[in-house]
């Protein structure tokens, strides 16, 4: 979401709410769903990272031409989720035990992505413009080179994707930006 409002010129508020305060459970027992994020414009509100990002991209023409492409998109986006909810658990379940299959399983969730960009010669993952899942697994790939550096190093459409992205100069300022560097990558601070 970060990535996508800060590549699309837009500027957010963000309360970031400490690990432990979530664990009070007060907060928790105020939202939807029980989790966050929880995103305000105006006087609307959202919960579930999916539909905001959806919700975003329907505002600012990143889901694709037609419905087709918007099909594809949610397609790939549901893909980027598949493998940020095998993250999460790992991280947050099953960190010190998991963490070493987690890598060596890592290759056969990334040459999908590597294939779908190899095939696509429009340079995103579907067509030739920028899409909510494109930030997506921006964010997914960014958080796994952290992890295991070097995961992408046999992936070469994936690789460059990565670094094309990260170069755009709105997501390169907000890349290089404390805000975002002085933010863990995850709640527990392990990554």
């Amino acid at each position: 979401m970060r990535m996508l409002l800060a590549d699309q010129g837009q500027e957010w508020k963000e309360n970031v709410v400490p690990f432990d305060v979530w664990m009070k459970g007060d907060l928790k027992a105020t939202c939807v769903f029980g989790q966050l994020p929880k995103f305000e414009d105006g006087n609307f509100t959202l919960y579930q990272s999916n539909a905001i990002l959806r919700y975003l991209a329907r505002a600012h023409g990143l889901y694709g031409k037609d419905d087709k492409q918007a099909a594809l998109i949610d397609m790939m986006n549901d893909s980027c989720e598949d493998l940020r909810l095998k993250y999460v658990r790992m991280i947050y379940q099953d960190y010190e035990n998991g963490k070493a299959k987690y890598i060596e399983d890592l290759p056969g969730d990334l040459s999908k992505f590597e294939k779908i960009l190899s095939d696509n010669k429009g340079g995103f993952l579907v067509g030739d413009q920028i899409s909510y899942a494109d930030y997506h697994l921006l964010d997914l790939l960014l958080i796994h080179q952290v992890l295991s550096p070097g995961c992408v190093d046999s992936f070469p459409a994936l690789k460059s994707y990565a670094e094309r992205l990260s170069a755009r100069p709105k997501i390169k300022a907000f890349l290089e930006s404390d805000a975002h560097k002085s933010r863990p990558i995850n709640g527990n601070g392990k990554q």
